[in-house]
């Protein structure tokens, strides 16, 4: 049955179309037969106990330049619609904490993907402190002294914001760095949020591997190589994108999580595992569908549009 659904992101015209996974979802959906609107968080409203927003409709075509047409914007009432993607990017701040909520009062009966209760109690950071066992030494603090003593334990470290998000503020500290305290003091002049410090783990020079999962349930995997020079192996820091397998230790890690994610209405997930070890949970905004596709010809897009579908049915 075709089904009417909404995508709170950030500006469609602006997207790339060759690597959005937001854009190829949309896409999906529109081949499926269902029509298909955007509209920007800030076009979301609460108004007399109902939940509205100013969207669009669209029309779609995996064309550069020419890859979206618009409808004339109305004021729709999202409890009518039958699924609302909360896609729009990162940074997890108060914006998007309150648009969780917002939206929470729709769902489930509109199905928002994913679960907005669960993407605002389980931002990537912190979700996978719930697994200790697969994770590398991390510490959330904000103290100075005690992340010194954390740096002393395990010499090589990373250091970043706790709701960070793209590789942005990521700081490798090797032993002979004297930057802590520097990078300290800017951290917390800017922001009263906790950082996070984990021990760096050198296999990521071969890549930090993105895991894409659809209601619980592994898809595949690329790999994300950083650039040379760089620490980071984010797309939007300039890792390279490339094929890979999945090994045991993937496979172990995903069905240590994916009862959980599923359970609690992550439908589409990306996890981010280097070496043997989970690093990150990404459940507000992940990415990759589009290089899965190319490398494999898994159709990620269509493993998640036939979740949503069997659970509307449900």
């Amino acid at each position: 049955m075709p089904l009417r659904v909404a995508f709170q992101m950030d500006p469609i015209e602006a997207v790339d179309i060759r690597a959005d996974s937001t854009f190829r979802i949309a896409l999906e959906a529109e081949r499926r037969g269902h029509s298909v609107m955007v509209y920007t968080p800030d076009q979301l409203v609460f108004d007399a106990g109902r939940v509205l927003a100013r969207a669009r409709p669209v029309t779609l075509q995996p064309v550069e330049g020419a890859h979206v047409s618009f409808g004339a914007a109305e004021v729709v009432d999202l409890a009518t619609l039958d699924v609302v993607w909360l896609r729009q990017d990162p940074p997890f701040d108060m914006s998007y904490i309150t648009s969780t909520h917002l939206l929470d009062m729709i769902h489930p009966a509109t199905l928002v993907v994913n679960d907005p209760f669960w993407v605002r109690n389980y931002p990537e950071k912190l979700l996978v402190l719930r697994f200790p066992e697969l994770t590398p030494p991390t510490m959330i603090a904000r103290d100075l002294a005690t992340i010194r003593a954390f740096r002393a334990e395990h010499g090589d470290v990373i250091l970043k914001p706790l709701y960070g998000n793209g590789g942005a503020g990521v700081f490798r500290l090797d032993p002979n760095d004297r930057n802590l305290a520097s990078l300290h003091e800017m951290f917390t002049t800017i922001s009263r949020e906790p950082l996070i410090v984990q021990k760096y783990l050198p296999a990521v020079s071969a890549g930090d591997k993105r895991i894409i999962l659809v209601d619980g349930e592994p898809i595949g995997a690329i790999n994300r190589v950083p650039a040379e020079g760089e620490t980071r192996s984010n797309m939007h820091g300039g890792g390279r994108p490339e094929k890979v397998a999945m090994t045991e230790r993937d496979h172990e890690i995903c069905a240590a999580i994916g009862p959980l994610l599923r359970e609690k209405g992550q439908i589409f997930v990306g996890i981010d595992v280097i070496g043997a070890w989970l690093t990150e949970i990404n459940v507000t905004s992940p990415t990759g569908l589009q290089e899965l596709e190319r490398f494999d010809g898994t159709n990620g897009a269509g493993l998640i549009w036939e979740a949503i579908e069997a659970r509307r049915a449900r």
